[in-house]
């Protein structure tokens, strides 16, 4: 029974963690093209990413979100935050040397469409188009989900032109984002979130015209630097050492993912969110999350007032059960579930069965 709660690392399956085991080989070897090709075919086939490029790269995300920025922003980049990981980004374009706007909202709410059409417009009028927007998926710090389709639709609507990037990290694979169909022209997630693998791998999604942008931009490195990916993709190889053994045991949940179809994944990552908002409601907890955006792959958590945080994180470790406070600023206020990956409905219950047992027993009350 699955008791790891955090929003990734997310809890493995033996199947998977058998995968890690397998005999090493050379990466340079005709095993590992072919490896490297199946695993790709397979994500373009089970997610519709035919028409785009799609990088292994060996590295936690956060490399990638340096790199999309070094590979495909020249000069402006349009930054939308709403908590400590769309923030983050922003401050690594900063770093780079980039002009960034920011579309700022609060911890807790959403970015939405009127967030972002009035600044869109301004670049139009000023006749200086933004290059890029970047969106977070999910904000894994806040558990909001924002409405990717409704965003990328008022880009191409008002800026066709800019190009829009999207943290997935902790949503894809638990909840929607159609690439082809939305036209995003970087998507990228690590394994260790809902695809239930331990860290150290991030897929890259990127579309041919984010690919000639990186054509045009000078010096953006080596590691990161898509036109390198995409050279040793072509021969289903990557430039430097890639982490075999993550990249058989994401062959093998590729396998296991469609068995159960993405349908049906999307609806049992809906059915954990079910059933931490219902208990909530009957609990006196709230949702961090703006109402209608809350995400189905974490939850932030407001406990009553007379509820220790840190006491309730430490008995449900007692009690076998991994829950992470919050993160950041609401380290002290807040404590999130992560409901993703192998995780489902009956798993979430029994957690939630934990905390109302302390709960009563007055085991998390503060002092």
């Amino acid at each position: 029974m699955p008791t790891f709660f955090v929003p990734g690392p997310t809890f493995v399956s033996s199947e998977v963690l058998a995968e890690l085991t397998r005999p090493a080989i050379s990466h340079r070897s005709r095993a590992y093209g072919e490896l490297h090709g199946e695993v790709v075919d397979r994500l373009k086939n089970l997610f519709g990413w035919k028409n785009y490029h799609v990088f292994l790269v060996t590295s936690s995300a956060t490399g990638v979100m340096e790199g999309v920025i070094r590979n495909c922003v020249e000069k402006t980049v349009i930054h939308t935050t709403c908590g400590a990981f769309s923030e983050k980004w922003g401050e690594i374009s900063e770093m780079n040397g980039k002009k960034i706007i920011k579309i700022e909202k609060q911890w807790g709410q959403a970015i939405k469409p009127e967030d972002i059409e009035p600044v869109l417009k301004k670049t139009i009028e000023e006749k200086n188009p933004a290059e890029a927007i970047t969106f977070t998926h999910c904000e894994t710090s806040t558990g909001v989900l924002n409405p990717i389709e409704k965003l990328c639709k008022s880009v191409k609507k008002i800026s066709p032109e800019t190009l829009i990037f999207v943290d997935s990290v902790s949503a894809f694979g638990g909840a929607p984002a159609d690439v082809e169909k939305l036209g995003i022209d970087v998507l990228f997630f690590g394994v260790q979130k809902t695809f239930a693998l331990p860290p150290g791998l991030t897929i890259a999604v990127v579309s041919e015209r984010a690919l000639e942008k990186s054509k045009k931009i000078q010096n953006k490195g080596y590691y990161f630097n898509f036109e390198v990916l995409a050279e040793y993709n072509a021969k289903n190889n990557t430039p430097s050492t890639p982490a075999i053994p993550l990249i058989y045991g994401l062959k093998k949940q590729l396998e296991r993912m469609k068995t159960e179809s993405i349908k049906n994944r999307f609806e049992r990552h809906n059915q954990m969110l079910d059933a931490v908002k219902a208990w909530s409601q009957n609990n006196g907890f709230k949702l961090f999350a703006e109402k209608g955006y809350e995400s189905p792959t974490v939850t932030c958590l407001i406990p009553p007032e007379d509820i220790s945080v840190q006491k309730l994180v430490e008995k449900l470790k007692e009690e076998g059960f991994t829950v992470p406070a919050g993160y950041g600023k609401l380290k002290e206020q807040a404590f999130r579930i992560g409901h993703m990956g192998e995780n489902n409905q009956k798993d979430v219950e029994n957690l939630l069965v934990a905390i109302t047992n302390l709960i009563k027993n007055k085991s998390c009350t503060k002092l």
